[in-house]
């Protein structure tokens, strides 16, 4: 078991997400990061599914109620174990009674917990990943009590140690492809979306990131379409919305670009302020 001390700003329980539930308007949720996400199972010899703490913004303290190995991935908020710094990256041996915390922000945004054998909560719509409305909880809650898998104490294994290219933190070029309304765009606003450094606003989240620059539109209302995370629409303002894993699978903004999975990784690790320049 693990015993949350601190829930931090936003932490959650997530996996890969629910995959197939789109059809009766469920999002697919999941880790943000998928890139980080799979490092810290891989590292741990779990499932690529296996379930994980996401932790936004650092602030969570845990302590674990039994003895198991641990991966911390993705954003580095300085993590520690029982006050003593420890690698990002590289697996590491909890026992009984050992409190993780973490302390400052050096780079990226989410973080990953990973526990061999991933976590154990009960799977709603056939995943682990919190969201509002489907799952009890939508955020973790301090005093809460997470299952997971105990270990015998001879147990041995061989875990490798990996470095992280600094490029998936700090690289401001997202790769994306066309939408399906993307030629829908003059060849003003195709250049704007190719030469505009774009600046994430205060308002970005799970559900997605409104970026401040402006592409001038006048288009017609559409239809409602399916979208996926990803997806970046173009609203009547002409503010761009890029949506991440907690989005809507409707919409009725034209739907001019779409990430590449590795862009929505990077996308991930950003928040406000930071600039992306769309690269298609």
């Amino acid at each position: 078991m693990i015993k949350v001390l601190a829930s931090g700003i936003y932490s959650s329980i997530q996996d890969s997400g629910r995959k197939g539930c789109r059809k009766i308007g469920v999002p697919v949720s999941g880790v943000m990061d998928a890139y980080s996400a799979q490092l810290a199972n891989h590292l741990l010899h779990n499932n690529e599914d296996a379930a994980l703490i996401e932790v936004t913004f650092g602030g969570c303290k845990l302590e674990f109620l039994t003895d198991t190995f641990i991966c911390i991935t993705g954003a580095d908020f300085s993590p520690k174990l029982n006050d003593v710094s420890i690698k990002l990256n590289s697996v590491q041996r909890v026992t009984k009674g050992t409190i993780l915390s973490f302390g400052k922000r050096n780079y990226g945004v989410r973080t990953y917990i990973g526990v061999l054998g991933g976590l154990k909560t009960a799977k709603l719509l056939k995943s682990r990943s919190f969201y509002k409305g489907i799952t009890p909880d939508f955020i973790l809650k301090k005093e809460a009590v997470i299952p997971i898998k105990t270990i015998k104490n001879q147990l041995q294994r061989s875990f490798a140690t990996v470095k992280v290219q600094s490029k998936h933190f700090t690289s401001e070029n997202i790769s994306c492809f066309k939408g399906p309304e993307f030629n829908m765009l003059s060849f003003e606003q195709i250049k704007l979306l190719q030469e505009t450094l774009f600046t994430i606003s205060s308002d970005n989240s799970r559900m997605g990131y409104r970026l401040n620059e402006v592409v001038p539109n006048n288009f017609d209302s559409m239809l409602t379409s399916g979208v996926l995370p990803g997806t970046i629409q173009l609203t009547p303002s002409g503010k761009l919305i890029v949506l991440m894993r907690d989005c809507q699978v409707t919409g009725g903004y034209p739907r001019v670009l779409q990430l590449s999975e590795n862009a929505i990784n990077i996308l991930a690790q950003k928040t406000t302020g930071d600039a992306l320049r769309f690269m298609f």
